[in-house]
């Protein structure tokens, strides 16, 4: 079935391609037509039909998306040269919400965004934050690892080291790790000199792409990432890459051949030298992408389970049903486990807690977990009693059936056991209370002209529209003896890897433009505006339609009533992430309030109340600016 699919895709890019030639040439289409082809590991017909569509396009902003997707095609074909062949042990298709419980690595080691780190949680594919178990007892010098969005809403990977009672600031790692897109799921290996992460904007042929990067002594910094190559990478979404501290397998999840709302989970026989070679035919290309486990099984339907059902037992709505319902009361069984046993190492842990604030957050987490047990254990009863029905009905119709054989197959299906690799799921953990330095900014980001100009020291700008003034592009980084005495220099940089230079951050176009004579007078007689939306560069039509939008609509505030009356750093660091510019204490009765805005939008005002929330503050509400 798997493999009718392929041919009856790649039936359809060649009539795709048939309807160009016969006259559809917008640049939308012909994108189109070549991201699919693209996707069929078809990276020559791809990359031929994207550069027409450059030179098609009239308008800038296609002509660069365009350009930037020959980018992909054209590292599609340079990575067919390197592609490796590794054993497939086993695969089995979960669900996105928490695939990675079903990784061999530590329980409750994992922990759900939103959360303290991760304080927005709105990445597609990033769904939780791994917490190794040393972060609620940590020593001098243990660090953290881990992937949160920036104020433009990007992706970044940041590394926060403890430090006596504090967790340092969490700073961004090395430049080259760095891109314009999204960095997701930091891993280290065992021995913590190797890392293993995902990008969708470095080199790759699209989507994430999985990379490694190792521990430069001599340097003090991580070293250049560089992609694994086919199969681990593809042009779908590869993420979330470990080897297991055996030594056995390497294990990664994909949505290559999934629903949006699913990845597949790859364990692959640990290869500490792949042979790799080139591989220029594409159905054979095709075929080592899918990695298809060696037992001859073919289609996603059937992998895990050894053989069919049908091969075992009769494969009907009732049986199917019948196991269903029997998985369904494993999960609330395994829940209701999990919550006692919650509550059993914080009960034991209590005792030796020195901190009134620790104590409060365990005695918070065990009345939290109290209060879930009635809720699961009356699920588990409903759950058991449909079970129970669906016996009598079979015991009524004279079918009959056995128990052990039907929980065999529903193991199977959940976990994979008959692949000789078992999918054991883990529980997720708890967010610790993490205390942060306290960041003290004293860098201006006023528009200036000075003796001598200054780089931006921290390259991320606010969210909403802001127009900044673009001053030149390089192939490589500029000197402060070029900024001609502006500041602040932003420095980004484009997926074709040239640093981009911009100046300052301005809110409204008029105050932009009084600036830009300046600038060009500075020396930079080839200045432009450039309107942003959230980091990413937009139309100015639609920078000033939004403009004018922002200046009708309402303004909102956060009103937030902390627990304990004192507003945790994370809180205001978040909030200021999402753009509050005043946070002030009030009081009422006897309750302290703060209150957090202007906000320009409701759906900002949301997202800011989101993060609060996560950060540990637990009334947030929103309302209108009078």
């Amino acid at each position: 079935m798997y493999l009718f699919c392929i041919q009856a895709a790649v039936a359809a890019m060649v009539l795709n391609v048939a309807e160009l030639q016969a006259g559809d040439s917008s640049v939308v289409r012909l994108t189109e037509v070549a991201d699919s082809l693209r996707m069929e590991y078809r990276f020559e017909d791809a990359a031929a039909i994207y550069r027409e569509a450059s030179s098609t396009a009239a308008d800038s902003l296609e002509k660069i998306a365009a350009e930037e997707k020959l980018l992909l095609a054209e590292n599609g074909i340079s990575m067919t040269g390197f592609v490796s062949t590794p054993k497939v042990v086993a695969r089995h298709r979960f669900s996105l919400e928490d695939f990675y419980l079903f990784y061999p690595l530590e329980d409750s080691s994992w922990v759900t965004v939103p959360n303290q780190l991760d304080t927005a949680g709105a990445n597609h594919f990033s769904r939780a934050t791994y917490l190794p178990g040393t972060v609620a007892s940590a020593d001098a010098g243990d660090k953290i690892y881990y992937s949160a969005p920036d104020a433009s809403g990007a992706m970044n990977i940041y590394m926060t080291e403890y430090k006596d009672s504090l967790w340092s600031l969490p700073s961004l790692l090395t430049e080259s790790m760095t891109s314009s897109s999204d960095e997701i799921y930091p891993m280290l290996s065992s021995d913590g000199k190797t890392m293993y992460f995902s990008s969708s904007g470095l080199y790759g042929a699209g989507g994430y792409d999985i990379y490694m990067t190792e521990w430069d002594e001599y340097a003090s910094e991580w070293g250049e990432p560089v992609n694994l190559g086919f199969p681990y990478s593809s042009p779908y979404d590869d993420f979330l890459y470990v080897n297991t501290p055996d030594g056995k397998y390497s294990i990664f999840a994909s949505n290559r051949g999934c629903s949006r709302d699913s990845v597949c989970v790859y364990v692959l026989e640990y290869d500490p030298m792949p042979v790799r070679k080139e591989v220029r035919d594409i159905p054979e290309l095709r075929r080592i992408c899918a990695l298809d486990p060696d037992d001859g099984l073919n289609g996603l339907n059937s992998v895990g389970t050894g053989t069919s059902v049908s091969d075992t037992m009769p494969d009907n709505v009732d049986i199917r049903r019948y196991m269903e319902k029997v998985s369904e009361v494993r999960h609330y069984r395994d829940s209701l486990y999990g919550c006692i046993s919650s509550i059993d190492k914080d009960r034991q842990a209590l005792p030796a807690t020195e901190y009134e604030e620790d104590r409060k957050s365990i005695e918070d987490r065990i009345a939290a977990n109290e209060k879930m047990i009635p809720r699961l254990q009356a699920s588990l009863d409903r759950a058991m009693s449909d079970l129970q029905k669906i016996e009598m009905e079979f015991l009524f119709n004279g079918v009959v059936i056995d128990p052990d054989k039907i929980q065999a197959e529903s193991d199977r299906e959940v976990v994979g056991a008959s692949t000789g690799f078992v999918f054991t799921k883990m529980n997720p953990g708890t967010m610790p209370e993490m205390k942060f330095e306290v960041l003290e900014r004293k860098f201006d980001y006023t528009f200036m002209i000075l003796p001598e100009g200054r780089f931006a020291e921290d390259n991320t700008l606010p969210p909403g529209l802001v127009y900044q003034i673009q001053i030149f592009s390089l192939s490589g980084k500029a000197t402060v003896r070029q900024l001609n005495g502006l500041s602040p220099v932003f420095e980004s940089r484009s997926s074709s890897g040239r640093y981009i230079y911009r100046v300052g951050i301005f809110r409204t176009y008029n105050d932009v433009l009084s600036r830009l004579n300046a600038v060009k007078k500075a020396g930079f007689k080839t200045a432009y505006i450039v309107p942003l939306k959230d980091g990413q560069v937009i139309r100015m039509a639609e920078a000033k339609a939004l403009e004018k939008e922002q200046k009708a609509d309402e303004t909102f505030r956060l009103v937030l009533v902390p627990a304990d009356g004192s507003l945790p750093e994370v809180a205001k660091t978040a909030l200021q992430q999402f753009g509050a510019k005043d946070i002030a204490r009030t009081e009422e009765d006897g309750t302290v309030k703060y209150v957090a805005g202007p906000f320009g939008s409701r759906k900002k005002a949301e997202e800011a109340a989101a993060a609060a929330r996560a950060a540990g503050i637990p009334e947030v509400s929103v309302s209108v600016m009078k």
